[in-house]
Formats: structure tokens, sequence, C-alpha cells
């Protein structure tokens, strides 16, 4: 007995299309009240508490009995020890990406700047690295060395002088590739706690965990909660929703390519989105086909299905200038354009977190190993922000130094404007270095 069509068909001429595709995209906070007042109890245990909560916290979310706060750090040794236990191939994939990953954000690296106008007075930009950030990789049985990669070599390539990074190991267990990531990355303290405990730490500290600066790195909705609620004590990279791909086809390339890259997402879990735009209707039927035929061959089949059933969509428009229309409306964070002429499409397009240009180009290559980082703006929010990059991990300082004749010019435009705000004050403060 066949089962039930996997994925929503949309077409943009059908009346209800504007309500169907708002609620496909439609995507609540971060938590319910219930979680956020769960976060707030532990946020403010661990900064009233230190290590004793972390303990605590740790032994019972994690089942881990510690005899002191000293057991939660890993020693730089055990990180290289696990890097050389590596299978070669493990070892030489990881070494690759991560030498992929270092090169691309070396071209991101800015620099400071000055000008010096014709009476003496410099002005410019001190370009500083942070000086202590902390990131937050998933642990356990799941595995994610490239997180550990994509937010620890951006934060080495800007200069940060200590990268601190917790993970959670549940029942004790220790993912041998993510402690091999952190130390080719080049983490300097690794810490085994997870949840919001851990980001409680990075942002107060305690006696063993130092307060970072800044914290990056994905979560599940408690870490999410508690980095919006340490948001203001220090620095957060941004609020992440579930994993996205857009692909726009021509009709060109392989169907079974296309549905494959729509599985690569849907698998991260239930509330993942896949969504595909064309304009041609035989090659939406061929991918529906695809997804179909393929979707029983996958491990994770279950979760794909309910992902692309909830959220996912096969979506028929009538051109190519109505799916860039539609690409800058979902804002996505992945988005594939599997067309013939693939830059000029680009450079229509203003909204998408990572743009993957051509048929052979599948967004899981982003995920590991092309070199753009994969922290990318999820839920619409790449309208108004950018991957994750060497300038999170820096902080810019104006420069400014008037010459006496500068002081003379600006003071008098300067007192001006603060006697028409009545800030006396301000404009005799400017007026005092008048020259006479």
């Amino acid at each position: 007995m066949s089962q039930t069509p996997t994925i929503a068909r949309l077409n943009t001429r059908d009346a209800d299309f504007d309500a169907r595709l708002d609620a496909l995209l439609a995507w609540e906070g971060v938590s319910d009240h219930s979680v956020a007042a769960r976060v707030d109890e532990i946020l403010a245990a661990v900064r009233q508490r230190g290590d004793a909560a972390l303990i605590e916290y740790t032994q019972r979310f994690d089942r881990l009995t510690l005899s002191s706060a000293a057991d939660l750090e890993l020693a730089g040794e055990r990180l290289a020890a696990a890097y050389a236990g590596l299978p070669d191939a493990q070892r030489d994939a990881l070494s690759h990406a991560a030498e992929r990953i270092r090169s691309y954000h070396e071209q991101q690296k800015p620099g400071s700047w000055h000008y010096e106008e014709a009476d003496g007075t410099l002005l410019g930009q001190k370009v500083t690295p942070l000086e202590r950030v902390g990131i937050y990789v998933p642990g356990g049985k799941a595995a994610y060395p490239s997180s550990v990669l994509m937010n620890a070599i951006p934060a080495q390539v800007a200069g940060v002088a200590e990268i601190v990074m917790v993970v959670p190991t549940p029942d004790g267990v220790v993912n041998e590739l993510v402690l091999a990531a952190a130390h080719l990355a080049g983490v300097h303290r690794v810490f085994c706690v997870g949840g919001a405990q851990a980001v409680a730490a990075l942002a107060y500290g305690t006696e063993s965990v130092p307060r970072v600066d800044k914290i990056v790195g994905p979560g599940n909705i408690y870490v999410a909660t508690a980095k919006r609620a340490v948001f203001g004590q220090v620095g957060i990279d941004m609020i992440a929703g579930p994993s996205e791909i857009l692909v726009v086809s021509d009709g060109g390339t392989d169907p079974e390519w296309l549905a494959l890259d729509l599985f690569s997402q849907a698998e991260h879990d239930e509330d993942a989105q896949a969504i595909l735009v064309t304009w041609d209707a035989e090659h939406l039927e061929a991918v529906h086909a695809a997804i179909e035929r393929l979707l029983p061959t996958l491990e994770r089949a279950e979760i794909i299905r309910q992902s692309l059933s909830r959220r996912g969509a096969l979506v028929l428009c009538d051109g190519p200038e109505q799916a860039v229309a539609l690409v800058d409306r979902i804002a996505p964070e992945h988005l594939e354009l599997s067309v013939a002429a693939p830059r000029e499409m680009a450079e229509q397009v203003r909204h998408a977190g990572a743009i993957f240009m051509g048929r052979y180009t599948a967004e899981a290559l982003g995920d590991y190993c092309a070199g753009p980082n994969h922290v990318l703006p999820t839920s619409g929010t790449a309208r108004f922000s950018s991957p994750l990059g060497v300038y999170d991990f820096q902080k810019r300082s104006s420069l400014i130094e008037c010459s006496a004749a500068g002081a003379d010019r600006l003071g008098r435009t300067a007192s001006v404007l603060a006697r028409g705000e009545s800030l006396t004050a301000h404009a005799r403060s400017a007026e005092s270095r008048w020259q006479r």
C-alpha cells in the first residue's frame, strides 16, 4: 500500500498561495514560558554558586559523578591524542576541511585604517580581536566536528587570545572527532559541560570556567534560550532556528540530485525546512517522483518524511523573475541556484545566508569543507544578518586626533549644534579649545 505524498505542492497562481507559503515559513520563538523559566533558574544558580551548580547540573542532566570541578576540563594532551588516534582517512578529511576554512576566512580579515586631513586632524578605525570567546558544541552520541572548525577557526584567524569550548558528555561519552577538531582548530581549553548551565558558566564565569566576551555555536532549545537571556552580559552570534534549504531549478538538473539535496537538510530534524522552486512543471513532477523513490533508502527516512510533510514544499512558479522574488521573500539559510546561469541569478538575489551556484554545487559541501562558514542566519533573518565570520570575533574602535587648527574648526561646528540641543557643557568644552 503506497503512502500519501510526502511533500506539499504549491502553485503561485493559486488563490491561497500566499497564505499557504506564510504558514510554511512561520516559525515561533525560541522557547515557551516553561523552558524560559527553567533556563532562568539554571542561569541564576550558576551565577550564584559557580562550580557547585555546574557539578550538580552535570550530574543531574548528563549522569556524570564528579569529584571536583577540575574533572570538567580536558587537558590539551587529551585533544592532541584524539587527533593522533584518528584513522588516516578521518584525519586527512578533517585537516583538508580545516585548511580550506582557514584559507577562506583569511580573506575576510579586516585591518585598521586612518587618514589625515589637511589641518593635521587624524581620523580612523582600530580593529582589535576579542580577548576570549566561548564555543558551544553539541556532544554525546552526536558528532559535529565541522561545527568546531567553523566556529573556532574564524576566531583563531581574527586573533582571539583564548578560545574556550564547552561540550556535554552524557554518560561520559566523549567524541574523538570533536576533540580532534578542537586540537586542529586551536581551541585552548575544553570543558565537559553542556546545556544552559554551560552558557551560564561562559557568560558569568565560575571558579573553573573563565568568563568570555562572546558565545557562539549551535545547541538545543535550552542552549538557544540561555544565549538569548545572557545577551548583553556577553555577545552572541545569533539565535538559530531549524536548518533550511531553498533550491531553485530551471529543469536541467538530475531530479535525484535535487531530491537528495532536499533530504540533506530535512534529515537534521523534524522542524527543518526544504523547499524547491521551479517554473518547469514536468521537472517538478520528476523531483517529486525522485523524493518518493529515494526516501525509503535513507537511514533517517522517518525524520526526513516528517520534516518534508510539516514544512517542505515543491513550488511551481511562472519563471526566473518570480523565483528570485520568492527567494527574497523566504530569505533562506541555504540557497541552491541549480540553473544554467547561476552567477547572473545570484546577482539578482538580495536575501540569502549562503548561495550555492550551479548544478554541481551541493549544499552539503558547504556544511563541511567548501570553505565559507556554515553558521548562517535562519528563519528569514538573512534579510539583515550575515554568516559567522572573522568580523564576529573582532571589534572596532574609532580613532580621532585633532590638531589645534582642527579643534578650532570642528569646535565651532560642535558649539552651534550643542547649544541647539541645550547642552551647554558640551558647547563650552568644544569652545575651550578655540584659537583666540
